[in-house]
């Protein structure tokens, strides 16, 4: 007799799983990994063992008007999503505001959480900035209080102001600031097909002051806070500068992670190398100045943000991360990676993106992108319609080339 459990035997073999899938796969399970966990609450009276940073806790009257009022004032991104209680209020937001973690939430005085009364502050926040004379006026032009005009003192430059929410906000360029620290950008240029209509386009649209650069070829454009110019190439793409320790041993170490380097060269603006990562994306390395005010993100026209695009980013991590000691955390969109360079968040910041061609795409700060989106179409560019994308206001736009950059509201 035939056994009657024959039927539920499975005879399937297994079978190896799409190659599109299985990369995905590792990459979700290496996001989840990897993101930062939640920090324990603590029940006991011992003393507590982890070593983050202390991270203020900002309590506010109206937590929707602060993280826009941060995001326009200081460039602060969200990190996360805001969590929303069954009433309508935020319970939990997270932003990240010059490298730093805040978070905030709306009052509860039911739980003696509340917001600083008028007049009344107990705590300082201080945050160092590459330009706060521009910082100060854009926080009072958006709301802040003006508490003490931007002067030169003992310790740096710097000004103090009361943002809508009550805190208050201590704003300063260190004497002896970082200057350029390892993963910073030293240097930038926008490769284009044509230098001379690029900036046409750009001075039209973003407002750069630019002089002839490169033999007639190339344009340096003046008006920005680090090195930035404009450069006739076969190819539309950002070309980076990175700055490093020891220019020498990058070279190795880009040789040896699978890229190509030129030897390493002394000119005028320090040593420099020529590099190609393991995709086909050119970059240079130049050597780390310890001193100097370093680069503003946030002034008109600044770069403000970095996509670099691979096809493979699963590469594009094992390469970085040994070349030029980059690590990586989990960006806000799936697939995407947030840069975290030697001496902490790159600036500008930066991320890594799948795309379909090794390209760098950058995102410029203008003070009003509506009006910046307008110049870009009758410039002859394109440009999506402004939407706020959590970091603050911005546009998806190519340039008269074709060129695609992004621009985001400071």
């Amino acid at each position: 007799m035939r056994d009657p459990l024959e039927i539920l035997r499975d005879t399937s073999r297994p079978i190896d799983p799409d190659p599109g899938f299985a990369a995905a796969l590792r990459e979700r399970l290496e996001q989840l990994l990897l993101a930062e966990p939640e920090e324990p609450t603590v029940t006991t009276t011992e003393k507590p063992t982890t070593t983050a940073p202390l991270t203020p806790y900002l309590a506010v009257p109206d937590a929707v008007a602060a993280l826009e009022f941060y995001a326009a004032a200081f460039g602060a991104t969200v990190r996360g999503t805001p969590i929303t209680m069954p009433d309508g209020r935020i319970g939990h937001a997270e932003i990240v505001v010059g490298g730093a973690l805040v978070m905030l939430a709306d009052e509860f005085p039911d739980l003696g959480l509340a917001a600083p009364t008028p007049g009344s502050v107990s705590v300082t926040l201080h945050l160092d900035v590459g330009d706060p004379d521009a910082l100060v006026d854009r926080a009072v032009a958006h709301g802040a209080r003006l508490e003490r005009p931007v002067a030169d003192g003992p310790y740096g430059r710097g000004g103090v102001v009361v943002d809508p929410s009550g805190h208050r906000w201590m704003l300063t360029r260190p004497a002896d600031g970082p200057g350029v620290r390892p993963g910073d950008l030293a240097y930038a240029s926008l490769w284009t097909r044509d230098a001379a209509v690029a900036d046409r386009f750009y001075r039209a649209v973003i407002g750069w002051d630019t002089a002839v650069d490169h033999d007639s070829s190339g344009r340096a454009v003046t008006s920005l806070s680090a090195p930035f110019g404009l450069f006739g190439a076969d190819r539309s793409t950002l070309y980076c500068c990175w700055a490093v320790p020891d220019v020498d041993a990058a070279v190795a170490a880009v040789r040896a992670a699978g890229g190509t380097a030129e030897e390493p060269e002394n000119r005028p603006y320090g040593r420099i190398a020529d590099c190609t990562d393991d995709q086909g994306l050119r970059f240079s390395l130049t050597t780390a100045t310890p001193a100097g005010a370093g680069r503003d993100t946030t002034g008109p026209g600044e770069l403000a943000y970095l996509a670099i695009q691979l096809p493979d980013t699963t590469r594009a991590r094992a390469f970085y991360g040994t070349a030029l000691g980059w690590s990586f955390l989990p960006g806000r969109e799936p697939g995407t990676w947030n840069v975290r360079g030697p001496g902490g968040d790159p600036r500008p910041a930066a991320g890594i993106s799948p795309g379909p061609d090794p390209v760098v795409v950058p995102m410029f700060a203008v003070p009003d992108v509506r009006a910046a989106v307008a110049r870009v179409r009758e410039a002859g560019g394109t440009a999506t319609d402004p939407a706020f994308a959590g970091y603050g206001t911005s546009a998806d736009c190519t340039d008269d080339q074709g060129a695609p950059f992004w621009l985001t509201e400071f």
